[in-house]
């Protein structure tokens, strides 16, 4: 079997298995905010986590400040010193929750929970809410990653216009398109960026665990020197970078490998260290986990061992396309340049258009 067709037949056997399983700073700140964030933005960490019962934590480390404003809605909800965990409750409804991070001195940070909580996806989240190497932060609101759309519900829409959603980007093969249509918020465009270009031959499927982790492989280098992949993913960057595209979502079935590579590409792309790429990427076990368990509950255990690494995002997949990065490109700025079709200049555009702090 050519490396070609191999990797093919790993991503089409992976989305499969996607397809039949059982159905289971930033954006929109004011402009004082605004204006805030172009000033240094002293957290080393942050992160906002939603709670089941409606409450959120809001934990950050900010060293040498000695007090942190935690404000939401324009009040200010709770405080803390240089490093805190706060949980905060009693808030309105809202689509989506935004908390500012104010210290004494430097610029704010605004975030949110980074999932957007659907009832037909379950690994729709924000691309941002990262620290880039250099100490800028990636703005959240503007680019998102999805798993399948097809099942979105009405109230899904609403939300999602509601959040100011312009362009979807549908990675997927022309057949996962036919069997699963987009459902798209009203006056979004969809654009069609598929990374396989389908073909209805590549449906082989593994026999062990091993092959099924030897196929994820080969089909992560694919998705960085195929053909078809280099196409597709240069058409999404180049709607990235045009910020009258945005909001914009990529997404294929299970949003963990054609998406996956997108974000980790995006991530790197705009200084994001390789370790969090990677914490971002495995993310999808978790997000995925209830679904992942019912597809594997509902086969034999021997046909489950060997579905289980085609579920899986795992560590040797993402490092095999950014080893592929390597051999065949030299270095990940050639690849921006030859595969993604990002000049200096737009890489310029973008971290300006993405990147606080």
């Amino acid at each position: 079997m050519t490396r070609v067709k191999a990797s093919s037949c790993a991503l089409a056997a992976a989305l499969l298995v996607g397809i039949t399983a059982p159905a289971v700073s930033a954006h929109g700140a004011p402009a004082s905010a605004d204006r805030a964030s172009h000033a240094r933005i002293p957290f080393t960490q942050a992160k906002v986590t939603a709670l089941d019962d409606g409450s959120y934590t809001v934990e950050w480390t900010a060293p040498g400040i000695r007090r942190v404003a935690v404000k939401a809605g324009g009040r200010t909800v709770a405080s803390g010193g240089a490093t805190g965990k706060v949980t905060v409750r009693g808030l309105a409804a809202a689509d989506r929750q935004w908390f500012d991070l104010v210290p004494e001195r430097g610029g704010s940070l605004r975030l949110a929970d980074r999932l957007i909580a659907l009832e037909g996806s379950v690994n729709f989240r924000d691309a941002g809410g990262y620290r880039t190497a250099d100490g800028h932060w990636v703005k959240m609101g503007e680019i998102y990653r999805s798993d399948a759309l097809d099942k979105l519900t009405a109230a899904d829409l609403a939300k999602l216009k509601r959040l100011s959603i312009r362009t979807v980007y549908d990675l997927r093969m022309e057949s996962e398109r036919s069997a699963a249509p987009d459902r798209v918020p009203a006056g979004a465009t969809h654009v069609v960026a598929d990374v396989l270009a389908g073909s209805p031959t590549f449906t082989a499927m593994p026999t062990t665990p091993e092959e099924g982790v030897a196929m994820m492989v080969e089909g992560e280098k694919f998705m960085v020197s195929g053909g078809t992949a280099k196409t597709a993913y240069r058409t999404v960057f180049g709607g990235i970078t045009d910020d009258s595209s945005r909001a914009v979502v990529f997404h294929c079935t299970a949003g963990k490998d054609r998406t996956g590579w997108a974000n980790a590409a995006l991530l790197t792309a705009l200084g994001v260290p390789r370790s969090t790429v990677m914490a971002d990427y495995l993310a999808s076990n978790d997000y995925r986990a209830e679904a992942n368990a019912a597809a594997l509950a509902s086969m034999p255990p021997a046909q489950a061992a060997v579905y289980k690494p085609l579920l899986d995002v795992r560590p040797e997949y993402l490092n095999s396309g950014f080893e592929e990065v390597g051999k065949t490109f030299g270095s990940f700025g050639v690849y921006e340049k030859k595969a993604l079709g990002l000049d200096a200049r737009d890489l310029r555009d973008l971290k300006r258009d993405l990147l606080v702090g």
